[in-house]
């Protein structure tokens, strides 16, 4: 049986976390950020933890071997 290989596009988007948690980035800030007001920018600064529900599909599918 062939390895099964991890999706390229899920390993530079997403990441596994000690308890299997799935931690990705916030959209939203990579430009126009002058139009979006102050609490916005806050609100998707730094990283965030995927819902249980999404995060099981993206273990499943995406990221087999993490």
């Amino acid at each position: 049986m062939p390895k099964m290989k991890t999706q390229s596009s899920a390993k530079k988007r997403f990441r596994l976390t000690a308890s299997g948690k799935v931690r990705f980035n916030s959209a939203y800030r990579r430009h126009r950020l002058i139009s979006k007001n102050k609490a916005a920018k806050e609100r998707n600064q730094g990283t965030k933890m995927m819902d249980e529900r999404d995060g099981r599909n993206v273990r499943r599918f995406l990221l087999p071997n993490g």
